[in-house]
């Protein structure tokens, strides 16, 4: 795989959409692991207020519609984190960019049809590379996949994998707004479901079910098949023809009502004082498996997911080395990651049990 080590030196990496919401907490988080991160977005003013010192980040403006700004913003760089949404605009053209200079890309994107484009548009050539583009690498469909990747452990098939969100509210940002926005524009607002081993688009309305998430949280409402990225995530590299994704019904609410503000900062790295805690359950005959996360402020903590990507892709330890277009799940050691990120959120693997 290209860009295997940046050698001696300390690694580079580009930051597209540095200002944004999560791009924020991108760069703080490289600048934390020891990379220099590179700061690159479409607005050269926002991207100057960031790094008002001379001795301060580069910053290098790009448009996805200028292809030489963006192979500018990439110049000498080992790797990049695409933070801009929407990424059905964005990823595309930076995944091109990123191929052009023959170095990793990952992005933060929730967005299920963006993220169906990537597998589906740059498998091959990706692969042909030997370039590793990592799509979702973030809360949603990153964070899922890794643990239903290890709550699997060694099956290699599962009847169900199912991810529940236990959030204790979900403030969205404005580019969470944007994406949800497009989203629902290209699905023509249906909903959509992974089932049968497919992607299916469906007009019936959502269901409310009740979720025995594990203790402090317990019992909740949660909306059924809230489907997040994670069914493009889990299917990419894992034999489960039924993949589904609950959200709490609190962080629902919020989510669909106009008046919910942005995320408000609560501590001095700008974390909002929501919380988080994810269920992955897998099922295969009689038996269940359950890996946990938890945590607080699920923009800030796609951070550590994203950097702890491309700190393994650039160390050389991945699953494979051939690179192509693979999920978190597929390409990392899905426990070893996860106990990796425990000063940011907490991992537990739970005793399987028999079900009925």
């Amino acid at each position: 795989m290209a860009h295997a080590h940046a050698g001696t030196r300390t690694p580079r990496v580009t930051v597209f959409g540095a200002y944004g919401h999560t791009g924020r907490f991108v760069v703080a988080h490289l600048r934390a692991r020891g990379f220099v991160p590179v700061l690159s977005g479409r607005d050269a003013g926002k991207l100057r207020a960031m790094a008002p010192s001379a001795p301060g980040p580069e910053i290098r403006p790009a448009s996805v519609d200028d292809p030489a700004s963006l192979d500018r913003a990439l110049d000498g760089s080992d790797a990049v984190i695409n933070c801009a949404g929407p990424f059905a605009t964005t990823a595309a053209p930076v995944i091109e960019a990123a191929l052009r200079a023959g170095m990793p890309y990952v992005d933060v994107a929730a967005e299920i049809e963006a993220n169906l484009d990537t597998f589906a548009r740059f498998a091959d050539r990706a692969r042909a590379a030997g370039t590793a583009i990592v799509p979702a690498m973030a809360f949603y469909g990153g964070l899922g996949d890794l643990l239903v990747t290890a709550a699997m452990g060694d099956w290699t098939a599962a009847d169900s994998a199912t991810v529940a969100y236990g959030l204790s509210g979900w403030h969205p940002t404005p580019g969470t707004r944007a994406a949800g926005t497009v989203s629902g524009e290209r699905r023509g607002g249906r909903r959509v479901r992974y089932t049968g081993g497919r992607l299916e688009y469906h007009d019936d309305g959502p269901t409310l079910l009740t979720w025995s998430f594990p203790d402090p949280m317990g019992t909740r409402e949660v909306v059924g098949e809230f489907t997040m990225a994670d069914v493009v995530t889990v299917p990419s590299h894992l034999s489960v023809p039924e993949v589904r994704t609950h959200m709490a019904a609190e962080a629902a609410r919020d989510l669909s009502s106009p008046d919910t503000p942005a995320p408000v900062a609560a501590d001095a790295d700008g974390r909002s004082d929501q919380t988080f805690l994810v269920d992955a359950v897998v099922r295969s005959g009689g038996t269940e498996r359950r890996a946990v996360a938890g945590g607080r402020d699920i923009y800030a903590v796609s951070a550590p997911l994203a950097v702890e990507a491309v700190h393994r892709i650039l160390t050389g330890r991945t699953r494979t080395r051939s690179g192509g277009v693979a999920s978190a799940g597929a390409l990392f050691d899905a426990p070893g990651f996860l106990r990796a990120l425990t000063p940011h959120l907490t991992y537990d693997l739970l005793e399987p049990r028999s079900v009925s």
